[in-house]
């Protein structure tokens, strides 16, 4: 009987060959595109510059462009390169698809890309061939989309350098937590709860604990992104995380705030876990906050640094306190956007309720933390990580520079009065429906059209918080909802 043949196996021939760049070459790579917004590169050479990169580099396949929507929830869109070097001058998308975004008989939104944001990618989180770049929506017109936050802090913030050199500096420390298993959010159960993948606590876990791992694996991404990384660790509750880095101009920290979360929530992933920013998770430990540090500067001095000041803060620094403690009830619902979010602002964990400044008492709206004539700042600690950052650090410097000023406010009541901030988001957007200034910060169609989305998620949940998280103030938060739960409710 004959033998059979055994065909050999031929060898693996590599068919694609997509560019995968080492992470230190991509930090140098990152480090100078973030320079050439610095240093305020005229729009049309960065375009030029980066349209010739991309033409050049045969190994690039796709070009993400992202937007955020008026919740602060990250969209994302992957154009082939050769279509987008063909037809970037006129991308549209379907806006009538995004809530709180336009109507159906006005769906067609266009959407142009912010060349100075281009980013290249690691490729082991984003796989090979890609760049991300962040858009600025436009009316059919091409005007810019009023719903488009990041368009509007980029025209206030641009608006204060042109007037008189002054540049707005915003530093973030976001807190999330890492919860066991793909989708825990989208799966949560109240009867269940999150899975924590750690019991450790503040500066608590081993090399190798999971929680550890992640957070290694985010801090050699992030650096890799360009974020020039500070210090990184667990934060004080178990399974929860925080990764600082340094300030930079208020546009580009919250583009950094998206992209944070983005790589966060990919990196665990990749680990078979899920990184949630939602405010408050957890009943019974602490919640997450995005501390938003904040100084102005003009011709590279601080504005807020005097040596001889109280806390060594400078009179327009106080003043500039004093409008957001002023305001603070008003601009609530923008910092505190979910349902969620009012669970965290808990007396019993170190939350940041109280309306007043303190350079020690962490309950305190506004801290002001130890600094010299660099790192002269504020810190607000009332803004929830699900905020969205576009909207907040416009929130906050409007209000700083601009908001009005009901009352005075002496030394000693901001650190020792006891007024509080809403503990319920219908509260909360009550406060926000009947101010005045809050309808001229954000325009009074995003006003309503914000009133409508938070009170749309509010009537999906029990209106009493509770002890407990409950199941539909996760699945119907803005950051976790998928349009199939939204729309069969």
């Amino acid at each position: 009987m004959p033998q059979s043949v055994i065909t050999p196996i031929a060898p693996a021939i590599q068919l694609r060959n997509f560019l995968e760049i080492p992470y230190d070459e991509l930090e140098e790579l990152n480090l100078t595109a973030k320079k050439k917004i610095l240093d305020h590169t005229p729009a049309h050479k960065l375009q030029e510059d980066y349209l010739k990169k991309l033409s050049d580099e045969k190994r690039l396949k796709a070009v993400t462009v992202c937007f955020t929507d008026l919740e602060g929830k990250f969209h994302m869109l992957d154009y082939d390169k050769k279509f987008l070097l063909k037809s970037y001058d006129n991308l549209t998308f379907d806006g009538s698809s995004i809530r709180g975004f336009s109507q159906v008989r006005e769906s067609d939104l266009r959407l142009t890309i912010d060349w100075g944001s281009l980013r290249w990618l690691p490729s082991d989180v984003f796989g090979p061939g890609k760049v991300i770049v962040f858009g600025l929506i436009q009316d059919r017109d091409g005007a810019p989309y009023a719903s488009d936050m990041r368009s509007e802090l980029l025209k206030f913030t641009d608006a204060l350098y042109k007037k008189d050199g002054t540049i707005a500096h915003v530093s973030v420390e976001s807190e999330g937590f890492l919860f066991e298993g793909l989708n825990a959010e989208q799966s949560y159960r109240s009867h269940n709860g999150f899975k924590l993948v750690s019991s450790g606590g503040y500066f608590n876990s081993l090399p190798n604990d999971p929680l550890k791992l992640f957070i290694d694996r985010l801090a050699e991404a992030q650096r890799a992104l360009g974020f020039e990384n500070e210090k990184d660790h667990p934060e004080v509750a178990p399974s929860q995380f925080e990764l600082n880095y340094t300030y930079t101009d208020a546009l580009l920290a919250a583009d950094l705030v998206q992209l944070y979360k983005l790589v966060a929530r990919q990196v665990a992933a990749n680990m078979g876990c899920t990184a949630s920013f939602l405010p408050k998770p957890v009943a019974g430990i602490n919640g997450s906050g995005m501390h938003c540090n904040i100084s102005l500067s003009r011709k590279g001095k601080n504005l807020f640094w005097d040596a001889k000041g109280e806390d060594n803060l400078s009179k327009s620094a106080w003043t500039f306190v004093d409008r957001i403690l002023n305001n603070a009830n008003d601009i609530c619902l923008v910092l505190n956007s979910s349902v969620n979010s009012y669970r965290r602002l808990d007396p019993h964990f170190e939350a940041p309720n109280q309306i007043k400044s303190s350079a020690v008492d962490r309950t305190s709206m506004i801290r002001v933390p130890l600094g010299n004539e660099k790192s002269a700042r504020i810190e607000v600690r009332t803004v929830a990580p699900d905020a969205n950052p576009y909207l907040s650090f416009l929130a906050l410097l409007k209000t700083g520079i601009e908001g009005p000023m009901t009352e005075t406010i002496t030394s000693e009541e901001r650190r020792k009065r006891t007024k509080f901030l809403p503990d319920n988001i219908y509260d909360a957007v009550r406060l926000f429906k009947q101010s005045e200034f809050v309808g001229q910060m954000m325009g009074e169609g995003n006003k309503e059209k914000f009133v409508e989305r938070k009170m749309a998620s509010a009537e999906r949940c029990p209106k009493a918080l509770g002890t407990i998280v409950k199941t539909e103030e996760i699945l119907f938060h803005h950051e976790v909802t998928n349009q199939h739960i939204w729309g069969i409710f």
